[in-house]
């Protein structure tokens, strides 16, 4: 049954990758699309988030690493940072702006009759969370450093729970996220950084004092 379980899961998510383009699956960098943003958008002087002490995971977290174990794995031996090139920010871009394009932006409560799930959005549609889980398979394809590109939990502008996705990078910490496919470095997005998944274990860590929300049940 498992077995059964895994392969539908890789047809459904290679149907998936297909319509984010043959490019992503094989690693390559894609071309900027017109009026895409430049590496020369990011400010000079890099801005990092600050992580501080343990923070208890998502409950949704948890269950999905159960599931999907290889997406929450940490590879100590990986980079902890992404050296950033014209040709790896075009790529950047590019996933950010395909994958917000092409899954249909739906609540677990509205989609699945549950208050949070992630998942990789398998069918094509998802919440906030999902599309940062799919976004990070795609770049670690690539060749990006899984341990660079961590789940974060935020506040967004209407005072709710929100996922983004945090790329630690030598230009700063920059930010994909499904509400916009401007990548953003940390500091514009107008968000309260509220704790994100470790670099050192499948754990989480603090990088605030803000409440943090029980949920990221927002698209």
């Amino acid at each position: 049954m498992q077995n059964l379980f895994s392969q539908r899961l890789s047809a459904l998510l290679g149907r998936r990758l297909a319509l984010l383009g043959v490019a992503l699956m094989a690693g390559l960098t894609l071309a900027p699309e017109a009026g895409a943003q430049t590496l020369a958008s990011l400010p000079t002087v890099p801005s990092a988030i600050v992580a501080g002490a343990a923070a208890r995971p998502i409950a949704a977290w948890v269950d999905f690493c159960q599931g999907y174990a290889t997406e929450c794995a940490v590879d100590t031996a990986e980079p902890m940072q992404i050296t950033l090139t014209p040709a790896i920010w075009n790529t950047i871009v590019s996933v950010n702006r395909r994958v917000n394009k092409s899954l249909r932006a739906v609540t677990d409560l509205d989609h699945l009759n549950v208050a949070d799930r992630w998942d990789l959005a398998e069918d094509g549609a998802g919440d906030c969370e999902d599309f940062q889980l799919l976004k990070r398979k795609l770049l670690a394809e690539t060749g990006l450093p899984r341990r660079a590109m961590r789940m974060t939990v935020v506040i967004d502008e209407k005072g709710e729970g929100h996922a983004v996705l945090t790329l630690i990078t030598d230009r700063g910490d920059i930010i994909l996220d499904n509400k916009t496919s401007a990548v953003l470095p940390w500091r514009q997005t107008g968000y309260t950084f509220i704790k994100r998944e470790s670099q050192q274990a499948v754990a989480w860590v603090s990088l605030g004092r803000a409440a943090s929300p029980v949920t990221t049940a927002n698209r």
